[in-house]
């Protein structure tokens, strides 16, 4: 199942974006202007329709003087982004670890 709800940054990313849910998202990136934070907090999988989905937003952003920021990236995600050489394009930002409890 994937999700994506607007925020005031940009847009927060929740399940898989897949093949499946490319169209969902691209509806979702088509209403980002300027620059965007993508919240990735969520997002527990994506595919390389995915991927393309984050690379065509993000070059009709950088035209304009924007970009995405890919933010709150869980490890498996940021796997995924350095093999496909995804790190090298966009600003990627670690999902900060659990804190103990007190």
């Amino acid at each position: 199942m994937f999700e994506a709800q607007s925020t005031p940054e940009g847009i927060r990313l929740a399940g898989r974006l897949d093949a499946a849910a490319a169209g969902q998202a691209e509806l979702h990136f088509d209403d980002l202007a300027s620059t965007a934070e993508v919240d990735m907090a969520e997002l527990d999988y994506i595919s390389s329709a995915g991927l393309g989905v984050l690379l065509k937003c993000h070059k009709r952003l950088m035209a304009g003087g924007g970009g995405l920021r890919l933010v709150q990236v869980n490890p498996h995600i940021a796997e995924i982004l350095h093999y496909s050489g995804f790190d090298m394009l966009f600003e990627v930002v670690p999902a900060s670890p659990a804190r103990p409890p007190v």
